[in-house]
């Protein structure tokens, strides 16, 4: 049995996240489902991590079992063929037999999205958070540089989360400003669900100077999720890359 190594890119707006559900189209269901076609076999992918329903990812990692013997390249064709035009595989290759797509990953890079602008774009409506009122970007990079470093996350953990160590290590956390577009960068060891949304949520507390960059470092150390205000819209959020 080979073991295959996919990187995609999908527009999660239409789906109900990666992992597969009983009453919704997940991305993982549409690849799974699509791989047996082209291999005629039961396929089960194993991915980096999930992402939940709106979220997109640039470069998703999975990995699954073939005992197919198409090669790579018409492997990929061949399955890009039938997919839907939100979701491609961009990268299909044979991997060692030892590698996990989610217990090999050493950290993943996610960015966020926010449309600052007093007028709403149609266009960039399922891509980006659009928030009208003014944002201190200085004060939020203030406020993100306390994120670095090893912490308990729970302040940004979503209630009934099913980890049960909340400590995670942030090794890089950025925020720029282009025009109106705003992007938060985070890169670390791992992510609890609704991490970033919910450290999202309360940058913009700080940008909208409803809070200082120094209450924001009090909150996370509150290690209390009533604290942090509110969750991040789903459609702002990416998963941008995942390091082996």
């Amino acid at each position: 049995m080979r073991n295959v190594k996919i990187v995609c890119e999908y527009d999660g707006t239409a789906y109900h996240g990666w992992q597969r559900q009983p009453n919704g189209l997940s991305i993982q269901e549409v690849l799974e489902e699509t791989i047996g076609i082209i291999t005629q076999e039961e396929a089960r992918l194993t991915a980096s991590g999930r992402t939940d329903a709106g979220v997109h990812a640039l470069n998703q990692v999975a990995n699954f079992r073939t005992g197919s013997t198409i090669p790579c390249g018409n492997l990929q064709k061949g399955i890009n063929s039938l997919l839907p035009g939100d979701i491609v595989i961009k990268d299909l290759r044979d991997a060692d037999d030892s590698f996990h797509a989610r217990y090999s990953a050493k950290s993943k890079i996610y960015i966020y999205r926010i449309f600052n602008n007093p007028v709403r774009s149609p266009l960039r409506r399922n891509w980006c958070w659009h928030i009208r009122f003014p944002l201190d970007v200085k004060a939020m990079s203030e406020a993100a540089a306390f994120l670095e470093g090893t912490h308990d996350f729970s302040s940004f953990c979503a209630a009934g989360g099913d980890a049960e160590d909340h400590a995670r290590t942030v090794t890089a956390a950025s925020i720029e400003r282009e025009g109106s577009d705003i992007s938060f960068s985070i890169e670390a060891s791992g992510f609890l669900r609704y991490m970033v949304r919910n450290i999202m949520g309360l940058l913009v507390d700080v940008g909208r100077e409803i809070i200082t960059p120094s209450e924001f470092k009090v909150i996370m150390e509150a290690m209390d999720r009533t604290r942090a205000g509110i969750t991040a819209p789903p459609q702002g959020l990416f998963l941008k890359k995942v390091r082996y």
